[in-house]
């Protein structure tokens, strides 16, 4: 009975040759020795029955599909009718399956037929959808299913991995009524081989001699196939001396699978014995054969063998074709005979035989490898010339960083235009490199036009980039674009490389030096305060670039900020910048500001600067700050650095501060801190002049108390005073003092006389 296929038919393409029914595909004869899963090659083969071209499908009237649709839409239907499976088929993708989509489906239905029940199966979107469609037209009895909607359905599940489901489906079909054949088997048990279950495709192979169902060549090759594969090469050969016994001729394709599976298992001596067993049947061995064992020896890097079957082929009078030459190239290189390598492909071309893009992808890279870049650059304007594009797109990236290490910079570019002729994605890493070289050989120019192009077209964003731009690439240019005034410009690449997860220090640094080099010091501001929140490293050089350019700017305040940053972030401010930072802030008016710039200088231990320290501290006392200008003596007392007392209270006293004078008095009276004479009676004048007599009485007390000495006009004026205003208890009490200080001062002389 003649296979049925689904309404679309199968296209043949090279890409498409591991669906071929024979096992030796295109792909897997050139790329098995790098895949222990993969096949030895045919030069032609038949599609599969399972996808040959079936019947036409009937077209249904669209008004008969359950959905509604606009009656412009409607009309479009009605010109271009849908099919109905594809109907059926879209409603199983779009709604759960349910009781309710079953109706749907039994009400747009008439009939359920043979024709309409195949291309169902084949046009559903997924394997599961398949199977519920097959259950329920069977158990709601609707249609009764045939041989080829059987095959139909262990295909399908087969190509998924639902190999249980496939298996009970497949015993379960004479209970149906339903007769196997050994086509069932053959894709039963592939399918069990190419999802790595040997065990279960041998005993499928096994349950077909228990069930009586005939095996033939064929089978006998899809077991070979699997165990091979997977190097159970004992066993192969235990199964072909079965073969034997039963009576089953080997076919020409059954040693090339045999071959094929020695020399996947390096099993040269077997797979030159199953050669020669071959010839001594009278089997000719064909280009496949001979392409196997070329494959072999060269996987085992015995070339000499290989190029002696390669001249056997032609004095069997056979053409070499495009896998030959494509195999024995790959074989040279991977030896390490990059020229024979080259003359062969020479070779190829010269009897006409034109390189496909296996050949290219396969060639490339060896030639990458040896350094041979001037050959590598003319096989690429080759493939750009025939618009042949390799199959494994990092062969470019090789090729970038292949010509970049050579010096060839003008071919490095042209890789990049040949990746744009032949609508090769470009990433953003392929840029990377061009860029990361143009900078190392001082091109900045065309670095900078290559990221132009980077930026403009937002190739770093794009979701499909699989080769980003690397450190070593986008930092020399981000530094020279700093350098030379366009900040602006390495912000927008470091901006897109942020929202790729970038959070380079290297860069973010230099980017800070940029904007404040060039005046913009908020921009760079923004960018620090970004470095902090993300924890990014930052360099002490960047904060004090930045520090200065607020300072230029005449923001002293933002610049105390950023300093302060520094010291949170674990950098140590010289000396020199501290006093930029407090001259400026004092300059502006910001007295306190710098006072705690002064402090935290002072904690850091730097001990200079006392000329602004001096300055500083007579503001604070000046401004009335005087509890903060004595906490910062205080501090400045205990890092050994005393500031001028008596200084201090000259001025406070000449501005008419005596309050503020008073208090340091005191402060130094209390902490033994050394102060001239006259700078006590300075203190009693002004507060004498000033009316504050009380305050005059309590300083002078302290002053006797500690035995300092003053004019004794200053008593006697304070005495008066004191009297004078009423306070005769406070007069009294000085008065004694004095007495009681003179008394003290006899006996002392006495005592040293």
């Amino acid at each position: 009975m003649a296979f049925l296929s689904a309404s679309k038919p199968s296209h043949f393409h090279p890409r498409n040759l591991s669906n071929v029914s024979t096992p030796l595909s295109l792909k897997s004869l050139f790329f098995f020795c790098s895949s222990p899963g993969s096949n030895p090659d045919q030069e032609t083969a038949p599609i599969s029955p399972t996808e040959s071209t079936g019947p036409e499908t009937r077209n249904v009237d669209p008004a008969a599909t359950p959905s509604r649709s606009p009656r412009g839409k409607h009309r479009r239907l009605q010109k271009n009718p849908e099919k109905l499976e594809d109907i059926i088929c879209r409603m199983m993708a779009n709604r759960a399956w349910t009781t309710r989509l079953q109706n749907s489906i039994r009400n747009l239905v008439p009939s359920f037929d043979h024709e309409l029940v195949y291309n169902v199966l084949h046009g559903a979107k997924n394997s599961e959808h398949a199977l519920q469609f097959f259950r329920w037209v069977e158990r709601a009895g609707l249609f009764q299913h045939t041989r080829e909607t059987h095959l139909k359905i262990i295909e399908i599940l087969g190509r998924a991995s639902k190999l249980n489901h496939a298996r009970c489906i497949l015993l379960d079909m004479p209970q149906k009524g339903v007769q196997w054949d050994e086509d069932m088997w053959v894709l039963l048990i592939e399918s069990y081989g190419s999802a790595g279950i040997v065990q279960e495709s041998v005993q499928l192979f096994q349950k077909m001699e228990e069930l009586g169902v005939q095996r033939t060549i064929k089978t006998y090759d899809a077991l070979f196939k699997v165990i091979m594969r997977r190097g159970r090469y004992g066993m192969a050969k235990r199964y072909f001396n079965k073969m034997l016994k039963e009576g089953i001729e080997p076919t020409r394709h059954t040693y090339n699978l045999m071959i094929w599976g020695f020399f996947l298992s390096s099993k040269v001596e077997s797979a030159v014995r199953f050669f020669e067993e071959m010839k001594s049947r009278e089997i000719s061995p064909d280009v496949v054969t001979y392409n196997t064992m070329i494959n072999g020896y060269c996987r085992v890097k015995n070339m000499e063998e290989a190029e002696k079957y390669f001249v056997e082929m032609k004095g069997r009078n056979l053409e070499p074709s495009v896998i030959t030459y494509t195999t024995l190239i790959k074989g040279f290189l991977s030896a390490g005979g990059v020229d024979n390598a080259l003359r062969f492909l020479e070779e190829m071309k010269k009897f006409g035989i034109k390189p496909n893009a296996i050949t290219y992808s396969t060639l490339l890279p060896g030639l990458c490898d040896a350094d041979k870049m001037s050959e590598a650059d003319k096989i690429l304007k080759e493939m750009v010339e025939r618009h042949i594009a390799p199959n494994d797109d990092s062969i470019f990236t090789r090729l970038l960083s292949g010509q970049c290490k050579a010096g060839h910079l003008d071919a490095a570019a042209d890789v990049l235009k040949a990746m744009i002729r032949l609508s090769i994605p470009t990433d953003a890493g392929h840029y990377g490199i061009l860029i990361e070289n143009f900078c190392k050989a001082g091109a900045y120019q065309r670095a900078v036009q290559l990221l132009d192009k980077l930026i403009e077209k937002e190739i770093i964003l794009r979701p499909q980039t699989t080769l980003q731009m690397e450190p070593s690439a986008y930092n020399p240019v981000i530094e020279h674009l700093c350098n030379n005034g366009q900040t602006r410009k390495a912000e927008l690449l470091l901006r897109q490389l942020m929202k790729m997860g970038v959070q380079d220090p290297v860069a973010f640094n230099n980017l800070i030096r940029g904007h404040s080099k060039e005046g913009t010091p908020e921009s760079a501001s923004e960018l620090l305060t970004i470095m902090v929140r993300r924890k990014v490293v930052s360099e002490a050089s960047a904060h004090v670039s930045l520090i200065e350019s607020y300072l230029t700017k005449g923001e002293p305040a933002d610049a105390k900020s950023v300093l302060d940053t520094m010291i949170e972030n674990g950098h140590l401010p010289d000396s020199s910048l501290y006093r930029s930072v407090m001259e400026s802030l004092f300059a502006d008016g910001r007295v306190q500001t710098a006072s705690r710039v002064m402090m935290t200088m002072l904690e850091k231990g730097v001990k200079e600067h006392m000329d602004l320290i001096a300055k500083i501290l007579e503001a604070l006392l000046l401004r009335g700050h005087v509890e903060e200008a004595l906490g910062r003596i205080e501090l400045l007392m205990q890092n050994g650095l005393a500031p001028n007392f008596d200084n201090l209270l000259s001025i406070l006293c000449e501005k008419g501060k005596t309050i503020a004078a008073l208090k340091l008095l005191d402060h130094c009276l209390q902490r033994d801190y050394s102060v001239d004479f006259s700078s006590y009676d300075k203190v009693l004048d002004g507060l004498l002049a000033a009316g504050k007599t009380l305050n005059a009485y309590s300083i002078l007390c302290k002053i006797t108390e500690k035995g300092g000495v003053t004019d004794k006009n200053s008593y006697e004026d304070l005495i008066k005073t004191l009297n004078a205003e009423g306070n005769t208890k406070q007069a009294d009490i000085l008065s004694r003092m004095i007495m009681a200080s003179d008394s003290k001062k006899g006996k002392k002389q006495a005592a040293m006389a």
